[in-house]
């Protein structure tokens, strides 16, 4: 997801998404380990979605941007 998409999005659904994702990643590491992914990719993808949905976060915290009130 890119951050243009993630700014659209109201600031109380970013723990939801986060925990999905979350949630996600853990089913790719135990899928990985046991050999199941084919697209070994998909996990750096969503440790950097979580990443940026954090770093909105915080740039909404330190008022440098304004995420939708």
């Amino acid at each position: 997801m890119k951050v243009s998409d993630l700014r659209i999005k109201h600031k109380e659904e970013f723990p939801h998404m986060i925990s999905e994702n979350r949630e996600k990643l853990r089913a790719l590491r135990f899928d990985l380990a046991s050999g199941k992914v084919k697209n070994v990719r998909e996990v750096r993808k969503v440790k950097k979605n979580i990443a940026r949905m954090f770093t909105l976060i915080k740039e909404a915290k330190n008022g440098k941007q304004d995420l939708n009130k």
